[in-house]
């Protein structure tokens, strides 16, 4: 079954100030019933646009904070049928976030 990444970007809920509360409720019901109903995988914010950095030979460091506009701010990831599913479950993303949601096919890896 195919997997959706559904996404936001960093800061498209600066706009909410005091109904950040109940809009976290109400996502976290669109969570709940995506659980209630089989689809849900995994999902959450991003607390921090700065990454550590693992390089190809362990060496760590902390990375530069990104320079473009617009950077991942929280993502879910559901397991639907078709496409026509994820949008649903982005737009009921959308409504309980009051912001926009990208929606993304995730290719297939016959591993997971």
């Amino acid at each position: 079954m195919p997997r959706y990444l559904i996404s936001f970007d960093d800061g498209a809920m600066d706009h909410l100030d005091g109904d950040l509360e109940e809009a976290g409720e109400q996502a976290h019901q669109v969570l709940r019933d995506a659980k209630a109903a089989g689809v849900w995988v995994t999902g959450g914010g991003l607390w921090s646009q700065q990454a550590n950095i693992v390089d190809v030979d362990g060496t760590r460091r902390l990375g530069d904070f990104p320079e473009t506009k617009a950077v991942l701010g929280g993502f879910s990831i559901v397991e639907v049928d078709t496409l026509d599913d994820a949008l649903m479950w982005a737009g009921r993303i959308a409504a309980a976030c009051r912001c926009a949601q990208e929606v993304r096919v995730l290719m297939d890896d016959p591993e997971v």
